[in-house]
C-alpha cells in the first residue's frame, strides 16, 4: 500500500487513528505545560523574594530536574506512583498492583520537568521590568496584589513568551518519551502501526509530518501572541 493509502481515513486507513494520537500528543503535552507554569511561577516566586533556606530548595528543584534524563523522570513517575498507589490499597483490602495511568504520569512528569525551565524563564522576564515603574507604583501606595495584576504580571508575561515557547516545544517533544507507560500518542501509534502494516518509514514519516504541522502552528501562535505583548513597546 502507499503511503496515501495508509494515511487515508477510509475503512483500510490508518490516518483518522494517527489524528487521534496526534490530540492524545497535544492534549499531555498541554495539560504537563499548564502545571509547569504553575510550579514555574512558585519556584520564580520563591527564587526572587524567598529566604536562604527556600531558595536553596528552588535551586536544588530546577538543578536536579534539568540534570536528569527526562526519561528517567517519567518512569519515576509511573513506576513510584503505581507503587504508592499499590501501598495504599493495600491498607484497605487484599493487595494488588494499581497502575497510574500513563496520561496522568506523563503530564505529571511533563508538568516537573516543564516547571524547571520555566521558573527561569519567569525569573529571567521579571528581572528585565522597569523597576522604575514598580517604585512609582508603590509611591502612590499600590498594594502589593494590585501591582502584580495590573503592572508585574503584564510585563512578566510579555517578556516570557519567546522563552514560554522554548518551553513547549520541548514539552511536545518530551510527549513522544510518554509512549512507554503504554499511551497511545503519536509515536506509540506509529509503531503500532508500522507493526501491523510492516511499512514503517510510511507511519514515522507520517508521524514527522503530524509533528512538523503542530509545532509550525505552535510557533506562529507564540509569534502573533509576542506580537500582540509587545504592541506600543518601542524596539531597539
Amino acid at each position: 500500500m502507499s503511503i496515501f493509502s495508509l494515511m487515508s481515513f477510509g475503512s483500510e486507513g490508518w490516518g483518522l487513528a494517527m489524528v487521534f494520537a496526534a490530540g492524545v500528543t497535544l492534549s499531555v503535552a498541554a495539560c504537563g505545560f499548564l502545571i509547569g507554569s504553575v510550579i514555574g511561577s512558585l519556584i520564580a516566586w520563591v527564587k526572587l523574594s524567598g529566604g536562604v533556606m527556600a531558595r536553596g530548595a528552588a535551586d536544588a528543584y530546577t538543578t536536579v530536574l534539568r540534570g536528569i534524563p527526562d526519561l528517567l523522570v517519567i518512569y519515576l513517575f509511573y513506576f513510584g506512583g503505581s507503587a504508592v498507589l499499590s501501598s495504599i490499597a493495600g491498607l484497605f483490602g487484599p493487595g494488588g498492583f494499581v497502575g497510574v495511568s500513563g496520561f496522568a504520569a506523563g503530564a505529571a512528569a511533563i508538568g516537573i520537568i516543564s516547571g524547571a525551565y520555566q521558573s527561569e524563564v519567569f525569573r529571567g522576564a521579571y528581572t528585565a521590568l522597569n523597576r522604575g515603574e514598580i517604585e512609582a507604583a508603590k509611591s502612590v501606595g499600590m498594594h502589593r496584589a494590585l501591582m502584580f495584576r495590573r503592572i508585574i504580571a503584564p510585563q512578566v508575561l510579555r517578556y516570557a513568551i519567546p522563552g514560554l515557547g522554548n518551553v513547549w516545544q520541548l514539552a511536545l517533544k518530551e510527549s513522544a518519551l510518554v509512549s512507554v507507560t503504554g499511551l497511545v500518542e503519536l509515536l506509540r501509534q506509529s509503531a503500532i502501526g508500522a507493526g501491523s502494516t510492516r511499512q514503517p518509514f510510511s507511519f514515522y514519516l507520517a508521524a514527522a509530518v503530524l509533528y512538523l504541522a503542530i509545532t509550525t502552528v505552535s510557533s506562529w501562535g507564540f509569534r502573533r501572541a509576542e506580537t500582540y505583548a509587545m504592541r506600543g513597546v518601542r524596539r531597539a
